[in-house]
């Protein structure tokens, strides 16, 4: 067996998204690898539970053989072998981000042997991650341009502090990607949202979060509906309040946002915080949003082809991603800045 490669984990983002993206290209590429300095960068270093259950998914999808995957670990070493196709569980004890789950897993199921069914337990809405509605609505369609696609099922939510969410993911591998080109954002036709309220919130809070957001969005498309509603006991039993917003163009871009209520916060204004996101990303004149940005840097790297798209401004995230990916695979990326803002961002392929 090749030495493992070191990886630092206290670069750049200096958090779980260079564990996360690390192991996924491990698995695929078939490469050892040896992450130190885990999560350096945060103000309690090493793998909490969340980073531990997605090691330890990875290692049950690829036969890994591992060694420090325990909580509170600052080094682990990955020796990957085959994607197997089959049923994984993942389950997170906390809120602990289910969509993080999916982001490590997803890229090595769309190349296992064989179908995929992921559970995953734990947050489905969650502060510093991406709401499962927000990867179901706006990353899916961006993810099916290169070529690929899951079905998703969502049995039950998970707020914070408690979680308990779970849903499973179904994923049909496919035998390549393909390069995608993202150039001109077009004209916002509709927005789409989906305001929610769980527990003993009032229902009438999802009005007012919707309010706040179709005000702020009437300054880009009039054609905006936002549906309000209280979650069912049976699928949300604890409390919580958010939006997540959908913006299609006439050339095929989507663009995402989303925002979580606060206690402190009046509802109107959470509608407003994901409003003013979601028009961030259509003044840059960006085709994906900064949250889609650097999620798809592992796929454009994987495609067969090159890949172009046009982002906003390169969050450290994106150069994150793009730092790991070019370690570990024989790709070039190139990040081309525009005269009236924003960037494209170019890679090779395989």
């Amino acid at each position: 067996m090749t030495d493992p490669i070191g990886i630092d984990g206290s670069l750049l983002e200096g958090g779980g998204q260079i564990l996360r993206i690390a192991l996924t290209l491990s698995c695929i590429k078939k490469i050892p690898i040896r992450i130190y300095n885990i999560r350096a960068g945060r103000g309690k270093p090493g793998l909490m539970e969340q980073h531990l259950k997605g090691v330890e998914l990875l290692r049950d999808i690829c036969d890994a053989q591992v060694k420090g995957a325990t909580i509170g670990s600052t080094e682990i070493t990955f020796c990957p072998a085959e994607i197997r196709g089959g049923t994984y569980n993942a389950f997170i004890k906390t809120a602990g981000s289910i969509s993080l789950l999916l982001q490590v897993a997803l890229p090595c199921c769309i190349f296992a042997k064989s179908d995929v069914i992921l559970k995953l337990r734990g947050g489905t809405n969650a502060e510093m991650a991406p709401q499962v509605d927000y990867m179901t609505e706006v990353f899916r369609p961006v993810l099916e341009k290169f070529g690929a696609t899951f079905d998703f099922d969502l049995v039950r939510r998970g707020y914070f502090p408690k979680g308990g969410g779970e849903v499973i993911v179904t994923i049909q591998p496919v035998k390549e990607l393909h390069g995608i080109k993202l150039l001109n954002q077009g004209k916002v036709m509709s927005i789409q949202g989906w305001s929610f309220v769980a527990g003993v919130i009032p229902a009438f809070i999802a009005d007012k979060i919707a309010a706040g957001a179709k005000k702020t969005l009437s300054q880009v498309c009039r054609n905006v509906h936002i549906e309000s509603y209280k979650e069912d006991k049976d699928i949300a039993p604890d409390n919580a309040s958010g939006i997540i917003l959908q913006a299609t163009t006439d050339t095929g871009c989507i663009l995402g946002a989303s925002a979580l209520g606060k206690r402190t916060e009046n509802a109107e204004v959470t509608g407003e915080r994901a409003g003013e996101i979601l028009l961030k990303s259509v003044y840059e004149g960006a085709c994906v949003d900064e949250h889609c940005q650097d999620q798809i840097i592992v796929f454009m790297a994987l495609a067969v082809g090159p890949s172009s798209v046009r982002v906003g401004e390169i969050t450290l995230h994106t150069k994150t991603a793009i730092f790991v990916v070019e370690l570990l695979c024989k790709v070039e990326f190139n990040i081309e800045a525009l005269e009236e803002g924003g960037n494209i961002i170019h890679c090779t392929g395989q």
